[in-house]
């Protein structure tokens, strides 16, 4: 399947709309962004700015143009919103789509929807032979899909026939299933991405598409840009490459071959806390003060240094006292950070790019690092064929990364493992806790979660010790508090 690329929605004037009916507007998201332009400046009232937009097309335009590129206030494109269906995408593509942290993006699961192997031949890959190993290589990989599913799904009804009555419980059992048996799937298995995206954020997207060196890259980012020029012209202008985008880091990798090559490789770890804020309970605790009293921060750190652990604890303690496990933590949270090294597999990493509040840099997939191989599988008496699988995807990769460099990641697996250098708050390490430590999570970026939460403890051990998956908050909150929350009991999902 080729990929393809709709506009299935943009923000509008509901005026305008209104209006189409009558056989006149201007039904496009630059009315709103170029009446919102003039709000700061301009002493009319934003309805009567807003009409005079819808019924001024080419003074609308011209009005971002000046406004955006000109004055420099690009804020203003992010009042124009777009949302695109993209089908027939590459996992592959969906990791550099999904980099931008401000969009939004809802992808289809392969822990939930059985797949049927369709995937992505990467057109770089120009020699015949190549080209066929790799299409027998995926057909394997989703040949042992079909086989690690339907024998798991066996082990499981085996394992809970319990819950082998309800239509609800079977399928919690087949999605089980589903989301080991997925990690022998390549990165060229296609997928689908609903995308919701305003039009500051997608210029930038456009622009970094097109200085990128995979093809199927630039060709969505081609696809964007023609769906979006034809609604709203004005709003998305600098889409060219450029060479900060295209070879920074090309330069860099370049240069640090001079010095890295003479150093052995470090014995990697699958979780490490690499820098933490010295002191961030205090920091925390003092930003509380701070921010509830109005004294001076730096007069707050002083008490807070010179405070007992109980006292320090106490003051966590009433902060967090009406915490419900639904209940984000209090910005203030947000003064300590915490940057871990990680070693995670394709499939957990899928995951772990979702928290797009983090700092995250990540390498390449890297064979050496070696590849997650899920329980169910080695429990079916299926981790031998996984393992010689591997092997042969291994070999297929480094032929295609000799003639063809950087295009073999598309034929590595959930399985394979990259290195992520990950920097969070404590209030975002809270939400990643009660998120990904819950039983409802997958094993995999729990055990990663798990791993992320103990460090933090050992730094920090009284900003975190109500850190916790959402099933374990009641208890852990009564083990603290002497009592239960309000809400004691987690919801259904």
């Amino acid at each position: 399947m080729r990929m393809r690329v709709l506009l299935s929605g943009h923000n509008i004037d509901l005026d305008g709309l209104r209006e189409m009916k009558g056989g006149k507007g201007f039904l496009t998201p630059e009315s709103i962004s170029a009446a919102y332009a003039r709000i700061s400046r301009s002493p009319k009232s934003i309805e009567l700015l807003r009409e005079n937009a819808r019924h001024e097309a080419a003074k609308a335009r011209e009005s971002n143009r000046r406004i955006i590129f000109e004055m420099g206030h690009h804020s203003v494109a992010e009042h124009a919103v777009f949302n695109f269906d993209i089908i027939g995408i590459s996992r592959r593509a969906v990791e550099e789509f999904e980099r931008f942290r401000l969009c939004s993006y809802t992808e289809k699961s392969q822990r939930y929807v059985t797949l049927k192997g369709d995937y992505t031949v990467p057109r770089e890959l120009k020699d015949k032979r190549l080209r066929a190993e790799f299409r027998s290589t995926v057909r394997l990989q989703n040949d042992a899909y079909r086989l690690m599913l339907r024998k798991i799904v066996e082990y499981n009804d085996v394992r809970f026939p319990q819950l082998t009555r309800r239509r609800k419980d079977r399928r919690f059992l087949e999605n089980l299933a589903k989301e080991d048996a997925r990690y022998i799937l390549s990165m060229a298995t296609q997928t689908q991405v609903g995308a919701t995206i305003n039009a500051r954020n997608l210029e930038l997207m456009i622009r970094r598409f097109a200085s990128q060196d995979l093809i199927e890259i630039k060709e969505l980012g081609n696809k964007l840009y023609r769906l979006v020029k034809r609604v709203a012209p004005s709003i998305i202008l600098f889409c060219e490459a450029n060479d900060y985008d295209r070879e920074t880091y090309r330069e860099v990798r370049n240069r640090a071959r001079n010095f890295l090559t003479a150093h052995p490789g470090a014995n990697y770890h699958d979780v490490q806390l690499i820098d933490h804020t010295r002191g961030g309970d205090e920091r925390i605790i003092a930003a509380l003060l701070s921010g509830s009293t109005g004294r001076e921060y730096r007069l707050c750190w002083s008490i807070v240094r010179k405070m007992s652990r109980r006292k320090k604890l106490g003051i966590f303690k009433e902060a967090c006292s009406r915490l419900e496990l639904y209940d984000s933590m209090l910005r203030e949270f947000e003064f300590a950070d915490l940057c871990y090294s990680v070693i995670v597999s394709a499939g957990c990493f899928g995951q772990l790019k979702r928290h797009r509040m983090a700092s995250m840099v990540w390498s390449d997939y890297d064979p050496n690092l070696g590849v997650t191989v899920p329980e169910a599988v080695r429990v079916v008496g299926e981790e031998g064929r996984f393992l010689e699988i591997i092997d042969r995807t291994n070999r297929i990769y480094r032929k295609i990364e000799r003639s063809f460099p950087g295009i073999g990641s598309y034929i590595l697996t959930n399985a394979h493992r990259r290195q992520v250098i990950i920097k969070v708050n404590m209030r975002e390490l809270y939400h990643m806790s009660r998120l990904r430590e819950d039983p409802t999570a997958q094993w995999d970026i729990r055990g990663i979660t798990h791993k992320m939460s103990a460090l933090a403890r050992k730094a920090m051990p009284i900003t975190t010790a109500l850190l916790c998956g959402k099933s374990d908050y009641p208890e852990v909150y009564r083990k603290l508090y002497g009592r239960y929350p309000k809400v004691k009991h987690v919801p259904l999902p």
